[in-house]
This record gives C-alpha cells, sequence and structure tokens, in this order.
C-alpha cells in the first residue's frame, strides 16, 4: 500500500530511519474533527455495548439462551470498542503507528479476533430466530443454554485460532512475507495486507454474511405465511388481530431489513476491497482504506441499537438500572416482560 506523500505536500518521516512511512499532514480543524468523530463511535460503541452487558447480567428474566448470545455479541463488541478502536484512531488519524511491532501485531489480532466473534455472533443469532419462528414447538428444546453455550465457545475459538495461526506461526508468517512483493515501511502496522490474507478474509467475512440473508429470507416468509393463515382463520372475529398480525409482520420486515441491510453496509465495502486490493497490487488510497475500516467499526455500535434497544424489556431494564442502580438486589427479579 502506498504511503508516500502526495505531489505538492512536504514528505514528513512518522520516524528518523531508513525506510520509514511518510506522514499524511492534515490542517488542524480536519485533523480535530477525525479524533471527534472517531471518539464519538467509541463512546457509542463502548456505552450501548455495555448496557447490554450489564441488562442481561443483572436480571434474571433475561438469562435465556438468546440473551445469552447477545451478551457475548456485546462484549466483543465492548472489548473490540474499548481495546482497538482508540489505538485505531490514532493510526487512522496521524498515519503512523507508535507503538511498536509488538504491540501492532496484538493490535492487529485482537481488532481481527473481535470483529470476526462479532460477525459469527450476528450469524447465530439468525440461526436461533430461523428456530424460533420456523420451528416454534421444538425450539425450546433445539435451542437450550448448552447450546447456546457451544455457539458462543464456537464464535470465539474459530477466530482465535484462525488469526493466531496467520500471526503467531513462525511458518505461516514467513511464508506470507515472501508473498509480498514489498516490505512494509517502519511505522505502517500493515502485517496482514498480502494476497494470500485477502482472498482467505472474503469467505470468511462473506459466509455468515450469506447464512444470515438467507436465513432471514426464510424467516419473513414463514412470518408472512404465518400472519396471512391467521387472518384468513380469524376473519369471522373482527378486524382487530389483522391489523395486529400486519403491524407485527411490518415490524419484522423493517428489523430484519435493518439487521441485513447494515451488515452489508459495513462489511461488504472493506471485505470486496480487501480481496480487489490485492489483485491491484493494493493501490487503495490509504485515506480509502481507513474509512473502510471505520464502516466495519460500526457495524459493533449499531448491534445494541438493531438487535436489543428496540425491545421494550431493555427500556424498562434501563431505566431500572439508571434509578436503582445495578446493586439493587431487589430489582434483578423484576418481571421485565409483564
Amino acid at each position: 500500500r502506498d504511503l508516500s506523500p502526495g505531489e505538492g505536500m512536504i514528505p514528513v518521516l512518522c520516524y528518523e530511519a531508513n525506510r520509514s512511512c511518510f506522514r499524511t499532514l492534515h490542517p488542524v480543524g480536519i485533523q480535530v474533527a477525525i479524533y471527534v468523530a472517531c471518539a464519538l463511535g467509541m463512546l457509542l460503541t463502548v456505552l450501548g455495548n455495555l448496557l447490554v452487558v450489564i441488562v442481561v447480567s443483572h436480571f434474571k428474566a433475561l438469562h435465556t439462551p438468546t440473551n445469552f448470545l447477545l451478551l457475548s455479541l456485546a462484549l466483543a463488541d465492548l472489548l473490540l470498542g474499548l481495546v482497538v478502536m482508540p489505538f485505531s484512531t490514532i493510526r487512522s488519524v496521524e498515519s503512523c503507528w507508535y507503538f511498536g511491532d509488538g504491540f501492532c501485531k496484538l493490535h492487529t489480532f485482537l481488532d481481527t479476533v473481535f470483529c470476526l466473534t462479532s460477525i459469527f455472533h450476528l450469524c447465530f443469532i439468525s440461526i436461533d430466530r430461523h428456530y424460533a419462528i420456523c420451528d416454534p414447538l421444538l425450539y425450546p428444546t433445539k435451542f437450550t443454554v448448552r447450546v447456546a453455550c457451544i455457539y458462543i465457545g464456537v464464535g470465539w475459538a474459530v477466530p482465535v485460532v484462525y488469526t493466531s495461526v496467520f500471526l503467531y506461526v513462525k511458518e505461516i508468517t514467513e511464508g506470507l512475507g515472501h508473498s509480498l512483493q514489498d516490505m512494509p515501511c517502519v511505522g505502517s502496522c500493515q502485517l496482514l495486507f498480502n494476497k494470500l490474507w485477502g482472498w482467505l478474509n472474503f469467505p470468511v467475512f462473506f459466509f455468515p454474511c450469506l447464512i444470515m440473508i438467507v436465513l432471514y429470507i426464510k424467516i419473513f416468509t414463514v412470518a408472512n405465511k404465518q400472519a396471512r393463515l391467521i387472518n384468513n382463520m380469524n376473519k369471522s372475529v373482527g378486524s382487530q388481530l389483522h391489523v395486529g398480525a400486519s403491524k407485527s409482520e411490518r415490524k419484522a420486515a423493517k428489523t430484519l431489513g435493518i439487521a441485513v441491510g447494515i451488515y452489508l453496509l459495513c462489511w461488504l465495502p472493506f471485505t470486496i476491497d480487501t480481496m480487489v486490493d490485492s489483485l491491484l497490487d493494493f493501490l487503495t488510497p490509504p485515506v480509502l482504506f481507513d474509512i473502510l475500516i471505520w464502516f466495519a467499526y460500526f457495524n459493533s455500535a449499531c448491534n445494541p441499537l438493531i438487535y436489543v434497544f428496540s425491545y421494550r424489556w431493555f427500556r424498562k431494564a434501563v431505566r431500572l438500572v439508571l434509578t436503582h442502580g445495578i446493586f439493587c438486589s431487589r430489582t434483578s427479579t423484576v418481571d421485565l416482560y409483564q
């Protein structure tokens, strides 16, 4: 990836060393604006997912298999906002990595693990909802706490193993290093920008997306069919049930459409660019690449809004937490669904 200064720009090095990367000098106003935008994104990600972790952990009524998945998803997104985003912000604004090669590798590891874990959990949530709507009678026996824990374990273990192999297995890292035409300059923290990684990342990110789309289409089709059957069976009763079923159908379509749409908006541009860029010898400008990365990060900020904040029980739980605190034992047994 070309990190040299553009025409008419004064070359400023990240380090006083040979083969140092060039630093992109932004006007002070733009620099401050980027920092503020990134800080707001981090704040939204951290606060939203922290609320999910507190609420699901505190209230016993929410200790269900589905909510355990939401809790694990929120934890991955929370860690991304706390551990990864601050350093990514500095790298994006300064266009230099000031924290050393060792932490660069750790940062890349955590970044990839938390993002992959989040994506896998979104896929597992779609599987859970598929069972709940398409097979409601057998759902309680099919999706138990034990099954949810297995999904959570897989959702964390696979990203950890996958990323560890490419970052910490010596034979693999050396082989990937030989596939690079040019070694990255000092201060770039671009360990994984090579052709093999770009092509492997595409199916890893795209297949969960494909599963989500297929399952959500089936969910909407089944829900629509069920709504029509209920309306036909209850026409003699009156129009009240018909209106209620139509409302539920519209709400389900809106929620599922937002979930899939935001996921595609956030992740597909980055994933496609990573694959295509490897074919074009990494011609994507660093600024554009940073924008695509932050689009992917934005999905972690949206997850609480999509999957939890729309629920009435969550709004009720947040009010109880804010008014009574999380240390009030009597609030933990409140029936949030009543």
